[in-house]
């Protein structure tokens, strides 16, 4: 259960952490168990109350990690799935029904579009997707078939930060549920739910992991939200085993003081890409001439290493030049871990509801705990040999 008397470093520290139930181990042993065997008749008879049952359901380590982001997340119930993609399917899954209607903002995560444009498709569900700027006015694509709407804040290509707050006060009043992908905050900086989203998603690969070797997906939720929640996690077979639990604890005991170092580093690289020629603009929630920066402001206490920039060139002899001779920064999918990476992307490619059209190549730049002038240095290499 959510606490609040203390300071979510401390709770970090100790949740899902009872030495006493494990020989006095400081950390929560890990579990590999399938078949959970019952002392008599009586008890295996009485097992479909009991908190251990058959370890697809459960263990001690998951069931640790699930109390760990309850925590985190300010939340009453959590669920915890083998990837970001799984989670975000249970949730989508969840409110799937023939006829349904799905509002989904225009800079969500890729899978989570494929997934509305592909299963929930055949399922009959009819999905809508809105400007991630659009706050209170989402009310007006309201239907009565409305089921959900999804939001991610920030965006993890474009960084568009969403009114939560006003999205949700007229998703409730119209009896509408609200889910959220929180993992560009790796729900240190923000907390979704206590300001009034129904569900929150997150990726643990990404930011509780923190070290780019663990795949796993989080779901957390107010308490009205989690039969149902749980019901589509059961019939869909999901679980993890104890050892990716035990490494998310493990991560998870870190956050706070890696998180204030994407921080910072975060924005020394971002306020040193600001004044270089080559880049048209920076996409960083937390600069103060970005477009969400009040909304940023009002929603989040930090922000990560993740955001992006526009280059004002676009030929890829040019950018493959810069790309190809990084030192430290790699190139390759996700972020969240130590290591710093830099990718292009194309998100006009997938925006259907509003345009997406910067002037020039879109950058995505996670900024690792790496020396920060060390990153700037390898950076302004790139540069050299992008004009070369």
């Amino acid at each position: 259960m959510k606490t609040q008397t203390l300071g979510l470093e401390t709770r970090l520290t100790h949740a899902g952490r009872r030495p006493a139930d494990h020989s006095g181990a400081v950390n929560t042993p890990v579990y590999r168990a399938s078949t959970i065997l019952f002392p008599d008749l009586a008890a295996l008879e009485a097992k479909e109350s009991a908190r251990l049952r058959y370890a697809r359901r459960g263990t001690p380590t998951t069931h640790a990690l699930e109390n760990a982001v309850c925590e985190l997340e300010q939340a009453d119930h959590a669920l915890v799935a083998p990837s970001g993609v799984s989670a975000i399917s249970v949730v989508l899954m969840s409110f799937a029904e023939p006829g349904a209607h799905l509002l989904m903002s225009d800079s969500a995560y890729g899978p989570a579009r494929k997934f509305c444009d592909t299963m929930l498709r055949k399922f009959g569900v009819e999905t809508t997707y809105y400007d991630p700027c659009i706050g209170a006015g989402i009310e007006a694509l309201i239907r009565p078939e409305t089921r959900l709407i999804w939001m991610e804040s920030p965006g993890s290509q474009t960084f568009e930060v969403q009114d939560v707050t006003a999205i949700t006060e007229v998703a409730r009043r119209r009896g509408v549920a609200t889910a959220i992908d929180n993992t560009w905050s790796g729900g240190y900086f923000c907390q979704p739910i206590s300001q009034g989203a129904d569900i929150s998603v997150q990726a643990g690969t990404k930011y509780i992991s923190g070290h780019s070797d663990l795949m796993l997906g989080t779901i957390a939720c107010r308490a009205d939200q989690y039969d149902r929640l749980r019901e589509t996690y059961l019939r869909f077979g999901l679980c993890i085993g104890g050892d990716d639990a035990f490494l998310a604890l493990r991560g998870l005991r870190t956050l706070p003081i890696r998180m204030a170092q994407h921080h910072a580093s975060g924005l020394s690289v971002a306020n040193w890409l600001l004044q270089q020629p080559e880049v048209r603009r920076v996409i960083h929630p937390a600069l103060p001439g970005d477009p969400g920066y009040a909304q940023w402001q009002r929603h989040f206490s930090g922000a990560s290493g993740l955001f992006g920039f526009v280059m004002t060139r676009t030929d890829r002899p040019a950018l493959g030049r810069m790309f190809d001779g990084l030192r430290l920064f790699g190139m390759g999918s996700s972020w969240g871990g130590f290591e710093s990476l830099l990718v292009p992307s194309n998100p006009a490619a997938y925006r259907t509801a509003t345009e997406w059209n910067p002037g020039g190549q879109t950058v995505r730049i996670h900024v690792g705990l790496e020396n920060p002038e060390d990153l700037i240095d390898d950076l302004r290499q790139g540069f050299d040999r992008l004009v070369a």
